[in-house]
C-alpha cells in the first residue's frame, strides 16, 4: 500500500479513510456506498446505504423496505468530508456504477462488476479517467471471449423455436437480477409464452418500472396458461429451481444454463443441462483490457477473479498493479441469495395436471 492512498483494504472492505465510508463492504457499516445490488455486492445490516437510483427498487426488494438509502443521478456529485464521490455507468445490471472517488488531487474509481457491450436493460460502461482503477476479473484469462449479442440471441431462439417444434418446454437457468431480465430484453418474445419463476418477476417489475422494454411473463399458476401452451414455453428460473418439483410441472423438456462458465469444457456437463450458453454480464478478458486502458490509469488494483494472471499481465504492459482480497465474486458462480423458492403446493394451471 501508498501512503494517502484514498481506498485502503479493512476486513470490512474497501474503506475511504478522507471521506470515513466503505465501498461495497462485506461487513455492517455506519456508511456503505453500493455500486449494485447482487448479493456478493450488496450486504444487509449497514447504518447508511448511498446507491444509484436504478438501485433503489432492487436494493429495497434484497435489503429491506426500510433502509436508509441515499440516490444519486449518475455523473451527480457530492461532497462528504472534502471527497467528491459520483457514480457511472458499469453496465452490468439496472443501476450498477462506478464510485468515482477525489480527494487531494488523486482520483481513484472503484469499479464493482462491469461489461462493455450494450445489452439494452441498463445505460453501457463509461471509461472514467482516474489515477487508480479498482477493477474485477471475474473472467480474467484469455480464453473468456463472449459472443456478440445478435449471435447469442440467435442461438438461443432457434434452441427455442426447434423445441416449441417438438412439443417440449424450453427451460432457461439464469440468475434472477440481471441476466433473467438481459435473456427477456433479447429473445423473440412471438416463438411462444414466457413463464417465469417466482424469484424473478419481482425483478422483473423493478426493471419495467425504470423503463426497461420487457415482453409479457406468465406464472406457471395463471389460470390462461394449458398445457398445449407450455409445450412451446420459454421457462426462466433460477438454477436453484432444478431438480425441484415446480420443474414437474412442464413435463419433458429440453433445459439450458446461461453463463460465461457454459465457455469451460465440462461445465454444461457438471450442470446437467442439454445446453449452454455463454453469456455474462461481466466483461470478458479483451474488455478487462479495454476498460482498463481506457481509465487511463497507472495503478490498477484487482479485487476477484483470476486475480494473479490479470495482476502478472498488467505488470507486464508497465502498470503498478496488485491484489485486494475481498469476498466478492458469488453472482457469477452462485445463485443469488435472497431468491425466493417457487411454491410446490400451488395448483396446476388447468389442463396441465
Amino acid at each position: 500500500m501508498h501512503r494517502n492512498d484514498l481506498i485502503v483494504h479493512r476486513p470490512e472492505g474497501l474503506y475511504c479513510p478522507p471521506g470515513d465510508f466503505y465501498i461495497d463492504p462485506w461487513r455492517p457499516v455506519e456508511r456503505a456506498v453500493i455500486t449494485h445490488a447482487h448479493s456478493d455486492h450488496a450486504r444487509m445490516g449497514s447504518a447508511r446505504y448511498l446507491a444509484h437510483e436504478g438501485s433503489a427498487g432492487t436494493l429495497r426488494n434484497r435489503l429491506g423496505a426500510d433502509i436508509a438509502l441515499q440516490t444519486l443521478a449518475y455523473g451527480e456529485a457530492i461532497d462528504h468530508h472534502g471527497v467528491r464521490v459520483s457514480l457511472h455507468p458499469a453496465g452490468h445490471v439496472l443501476g450498477s456504477a462506478q464510485v468515482r472517488v477525489e480527494h487531494g488531487g488523486q482520483v481513484w474509481v472503484a469499479s464493482g462488476d462491469y461489461k462493455l457491450e450494450d445489452d439494452g436493460t441498463c445505460p453501457p460502461f463509461e471509461p472514467v479517467r482516474c489515477h487508480t482503477f479498482i477493477t474485477e476479473s471475474t473472467f480474467g484469462l484469455p480464453i473468456y471471449r463472449w459472443p456478440s449479442q445478435p449471435v447469442l440471441f440467435a442461438d438461443i431462439n432457434a434452441w427455442w423455436a426447434a423445441n416449441a417444434a417438438a412439443g417440449k418446454a424450453s427451460v432457461l437457468y439464469a440468475y434472477a437480477f440481471g441476466k433473467a431480465q438481459r435473456l427477456l430484453h433479447g429473445v423473440d418474445a412471438s416463438i411462444g409464452p414466457i413463464v417465469v419463476h417466482g424469484a424473478v418477476e419481482p425483478l422483473n417489475a423493478v426493471y419495467r418500472a425504470a423503463g426497461v422494454d420487457l415482453p409479457p411473463t406468465l406464472r406457471v399458476t395463471d389460470p390462461g396458461l394449458t398445457k398445449a401452451d407450455l409445450k412451446r414455453a420459454l421457462v426462466l428460473a433460477p438454477p436453484s429451481a432444478a431438480g425441484t418439483p415446480w420443474l414437474k410441472r412442464f413435463g419433458e423438456h429440453s433445459d439450458a444454463f446461461a453463463s460465461g462458465w457454459m465457455l469451460v469444457r465440462g461445465a454444461r456437463r457438471r450442470r446437467g443441462v442439454d445446453r449452454g450458453f455463454v453469456m455474462s454480464d461481466h466483461a470478458d478478458w479483451p474488455s478487462l483490457q479495454k476498460a482498463i486502458g481506457a481509465t487511463g490509469a497507472e495503478r490498477i488494483i484487482v479485487t476477484h477473479g483470476s486475480t494473479t494472471v490479470m495482476v502478472r499481465w498488467l505488470c507486464e504492459q508497465g502498470l503498478d498493479a496488485q491484489v485486494f482480497a475481498t469476498e466478492y465474486g458469488a453472482d457469477d458462480n452462485e445463485d443469488d441469495a435472497g431468491a425466493a423458492p417457487e411454491p410446490d403446493s400451488e395448483p396446476a394451471p388447468e389442463g396441465t395436471a
